[in-house]
């Protein structure tokens, strides 16, 4: 699709931002909403439903009366694998669709949009899909006279916040698993980007998912993920985005019922780069593309790039000439690669992270103000520091933008010494040809993620999550079948 297409594409773009309960659009209760406003360009996208405890109540009470009914969770598994590839199938035949709304709600590429993430997320849908019938229940290892049977039950009504960074694929590798076990989900989308989330509960009522299953509630955090958090009839919560909140989440958690909680949440991930590294090109391709990836908007991003000293001045002579391929360009042009930060609040913190490195003493060497003020829109220039110290604040804080920190080393221990002194453990990485050194280093690596010779690879079929305060538990892979589901034992006696 060319880019005058898209652009035409943008302009007739009529989204609807109200509720989606008991599978129906409707307003919030108090009348109330708020305006998306595409980071892209400044324009007004959709007035959306600013939900609340009274919403949320409605939600929540749509969601217990379908689980205790039964009408998902009683379905054979083959019946609900069916319906969640019909799901799936369908956010392919919508991929436009689905692309051009998160590009203008959250300002990244639309080339990212469509290949990437309408892409992962309909895979996910379909991956829990398929597993719905392939988990097997297990029998204990008792004595003779006895029969213990071990099952895995829903846990019930499931609360989903999420992010505004990857809104299709985080409400994907929430939605996925839970669906699949039988659960009923409340998806609390951030107010952020809130436009696809809502689109696919549509899709998902389309695909057979019966009404009162998923439900998605947009809205403030402090309002309609607060209620959610507190509700005394959601079993159990998943969340995606900042440790601050993450904190805030597990306390009204226990306030509540006590119900289940799980939270992915902040990074400062260490990207450690050794004289022998097997392929320098490739290293310095792997540290710039990642982190200026979503305008630095991933909770993964490699933001802390350790180069031992001998190597330094190379790579970052390389880096400097890959830089301006990542230049922010108009997010509906599919030759653009990175497009805008999601709204003023994040681009005024990103710029003051910026201004603390200089008056910090950190040399900046690409970057470093803002761009494309002509189209209305927020975009910030890749930005790259040198001479960090581990002490700066742009080396220990999650800044969540297009912003890279370089500190040398000449010593690896020293480097995974450093890389460890964070309070988050999500994912990190190290270069080097010595497999041994690499596994020594992943050993010692606090991250949930550990790259060797590579960064970000990623498929549906391994976890992810983090150590420390990057959270608990884990999505994506079987293991995220964990959360959602209850272990039941049945003792038997022979």
């Amino acid at each position: 699709m060319t880019t005058t297409t898209w652009h035409e594409r943008a302009a007739a773009l009529n989204a609807d931002g109200r509720a989606f309960i008991d599978g129906w659009r409707v307003d919030a209760r108090s009348g109330l909403c708020f305006d998306s406003l595409s980071p892209v360009d400044g324009r007004k996208l959709a007035e959306v439903a600013r939900c609340d405890v009274l919403d949320v109540d409605l939600a929540v009470t749509a969601a217990r009366r379908a689980f205790e009914d039964r009408r998902w969770a009683g379905k054979p598994p083959a019946e609900r694998k069916r319906i969640l590839i019909r799901f799936a199938d369908l956010m392919l035949a919508h991929r436009d669709e689905l692309a051009l709304l998160e590009t203008m709600d959250m300002g990244k590429p639309i080339r990212y949009s469509r290949s990437v993430d309408v892409q992962l997320a309909q895979n996910c849908i379909r991956w829990y899909g398929e597993a719905t019938d392939k988990i097997y229940d297990q029998v204990a290892p008792t004595s003779e006279d006895s029969l213990a049977l071990i099952q895995r039950e829903p846990v019930g009504v499931v609360a989903a916040v999420i992010p505004w960074n990857y809104p299709m694929l985080m409400a994907a590798w929430k939605i996925g698993p839970a669906l699949a076990a039988g659960n009923s989900v409340v998806l609390k989308p951030s107010e952020k980007a809130p436009l696809s989330s809502l689109r696919l509960a549509e899709l998902a009522l389309e695909a057979g998912v019966p009404a009162g299953v998923f439900n998605v509630l947009p809205g403030y955090g402090d309002e309609a993920g607060k209620a959610l958090a507190l509700h005394m009839d959601v079993d159990c919560i998943g969340f995606t985005g900042s440790t601050r909140v993450g904190k805030q989440i597990l306390q009204m958690a226990g306030q509540s019922n006590l119900k289940r909680a799980w939270t992915e949440l902040g990074g400062k991930s260490a990207n450690i780069v050794c004289a022998d590294c097997p392929d320098l090109d490739a290293a310095v391709e792997s540290a710039i593309g990642s982190i200026y990836f979503n305008q630095g908007e991933s909770c993964n991003a490699p933001s802390r790039l350790f180069v031992e000293e001998s190597i330094r001045e190379a790579f970052l002579d390389k880096a400097l000439k890959l830089i301006p391929r990542h230049a922010p360009g108009d997010p509906l042009d599919e030759e653009t690669v990175m497009g805008a930060i999601v709204d003023q609040t994040q681009m005024k913190t990103v710029l003051g992270y910026i201004e603390e490195g200089k008056s910090a003493g950190a040399r900046l060497l690409a970057g470093g103000a803002a761009a494309r003020q002509e189209s209305g829109g927020l975009y910030i220039e890749p930005t790259l520091f040198d001479g960090v110290d581990g002490s700066m604040r742009i080396a220990r804080e999650e800044i969540f933008g297009p912003v890279l920190s370089v500190l040398s080393f000449t010593d690896l221990d020293e480097a995974i010494k450093q890389a460890n002194s964070t309070p988050y453990g999500l994912a990190a990485a190290v270069w080097t040809r010595d497999m041994s050194k690499a596994i020594r280093a992943s050993r010692a690596l606090r991250a949930g993620t550990v790259h060797v010779n590579q960064y970000d690879n990623d498929d549906i079929t391994v976890p992810f999550g983090g150590y420390k305060q990057s959270g608990n538990g884990r999505d994506k892979s079987l293991h995220a079948f964990d959360k959602y589901t209850e272990l039941k034992t049945t003792w038997i006696q022979v």
